[in-house]
């Protein structure tokens, strides 16, 4: 099976991908339902999740029914936990809008909610993350997840974000990340899609972060909080959820 899933991500581009999964997601819950683990998203539990990855595939880690990965079901236990999002009316800004969101905050009426993209077909508007169409502090939240890896001026989106959340505002800019790393890495003469995916990860991903990546924040004007949130989480919670036990949330604030 991981084959046949590293194929798929491998022949089909991200928006096809999208629109694809719609009409299996129904198939592969009834086919690996059970009682083992549980998608903390949306509460149904499954006997095993799908394998997920473009070069070396994780087993087990991608929900059948929200297509959530490790790194979503954290956020979205943060989220829920942690934070005022589903009490309080903000304008959010949502990058790239996950699946496993993009309904359940759509729903939520007393936020004013807008995504962006530059390919997805879940945006509502169509932009670059380097030259956005808001004005100054348009945003209270600003989600911004696993977006500025593939970003070549990840300084200028960085400076972006700054620019359009209101003073006082919080988000959360989630990459995927190297803690053994001092500094990112990253060289714009490997070209090929195939070294890039060995070296950094996925094709498209243009750079490694490294525990400088909070230092980059900070050096775009923002407060960063990095959150070990799921070191904090019980072992049997970390399990049954299928979370990645070393995953660090950027929380950002602009002061």
């Amino acid at each position: 099976m991981k084959k046949v899933f590293t194929l798929i991500l491998k022949l089909f581009p991200r928006p096809l991908l999208i629109r694809m999964s719609y009409a299996a997601r129904p198939l592969l819950s009834i086919f690996l339902k059970g009682k083992t683990y549980t998608d903390p998203i949306d509460g149904r539990s499954f006997r095993k999740f799908l394998p997920y990855g473009y070069e070396n595939p994780r087993d087990n880690v991608l929900s059948p029914s929200t297509l959530s990965l490790e790194r979503h079901r954290l956020l979205w236990l943060y989220l829920v936990r942690e934070t005022d999002l589903f009490k309080t009316a903000y304008s959010v800004l949502h990058f790239a809008p996950e699946q496993a969101f993009y309904k359940r905050f759509r729903r939520l009426q007393h936020l004013k909610y807008t995504t962006t993209d530059l390919h997805s077909p879940l945006a509502d508007v169509k932009a670059d993350i380097c030259d956005l169409p808001f004005d100054d502090g348009s945003f209270d939240v600003i989600l911004c997840n696993h977006v500025l890896e593939h970003i070549p001026d990840d300084k200028k989106a960085m400076s972006e974000l700054y620019r359009v959340m209101k003073k006082g505002g919080w988000g959360i800019f989630q990459i995927p990340q190297d803690l053994s790393r001092e500094t990112t890495f990253e060289d714009d003469s490997i070209t090929d899609r195939k070294k890039r995916a060995e070296i950094f990860g996925q094709y498209d991903h243009v750079r490694i972060y490294g525990r400088d990546y909070f230092k980059k924040l900070e050096d775009a004007g923002f407060a960063v909080e990095p959150v070990a949130y799921a070191s904090k989480l019980p072992t049997a919670e970390v399990e049954k959820f299928r979370l990645y036990r070393d995953e660090v949330i950027p929380l950002v604030r602009k002061p």
